[in-house]
């Protein structure tokens, strides 16, 4: 299995709605150990795939020492509920804002193999199924923040490092004698 580069924000993948996967073979399992291995070394909660650049609607989670995946979700709440936390994501390193979100869900998929499967959680997995399942819809946690939150998030995203990589320009002159 491989560790995958996370895309970040203001990658086009990001806010493009995955394709409900339709074949469950071994590529699909592939997806699967890829996306867990390279969201436990990151390391996170939870991963979609749009963030590795595959528009497939699968997401994984490590939440409380349970590690699971879900695969073509469809989300449900017994309950109004919600809870306000700090809420990340890898996709937008080292940032992190309050957030509102259902305390309770129930989501119904599959699992790598197309067996149906049901997680129900509440606190943090049920934001992180919540979290992941926006990314497949092509939204980000930040589109969720109340009005004055959003606007202070997105200052501190335009001035994040990792928005501005240092350029390192070759120099046009040859390196001991040699053209590069």
């Amino acid at each position: 299995m491989a560790l995958r580069p996370i895309r970040l924000f203001g990658d086009p993948v990001l806010r493009t709605k995955a394709e409900l996967v339709t074949t469950f073979d071994k590529e699909l399992r592939v997806l699967v150990k890829d996306l867990t291995e390279t969201m436990q070394e990151a390391p996170g909660a939870g991963l979609a795939a749009p963030q590795i650049g595959v528009s497939l609607r699968v997401f994984t989670y490590d939440v409380d020492d349970v590690v699971g995946h879900l695969i073509n979700p469809v989300l449900h709440f017994d309950s109004d509920e919600e809870q306000d936390g700090e809420e990340g994501c890898l996709s937008i390193p080292g940032l992190a804002w309050e957030c509102r979100r259902k305390m309770h869900v129930v989501a119904h998929g599959q699992n790598e193999y197309g067996d149906p499967i049901t997680i129900e959680g509440s606190e943090l997995l049920a934001r992180c199924i919540q979290h992941e399942t926006d990314h497949l819809d092509g939204v980000l946690f930040v589109d969720r923040l109340d009005a004055e939150t959003k606007r202070l998030a997105f200052e501190e995203i335009r001035d994040a490092d990792w928005q501005h990589p240092p350029v390192i320009k070759a120099s046009p002159h040859p390196l001991f004698g040699q053209a590069l």
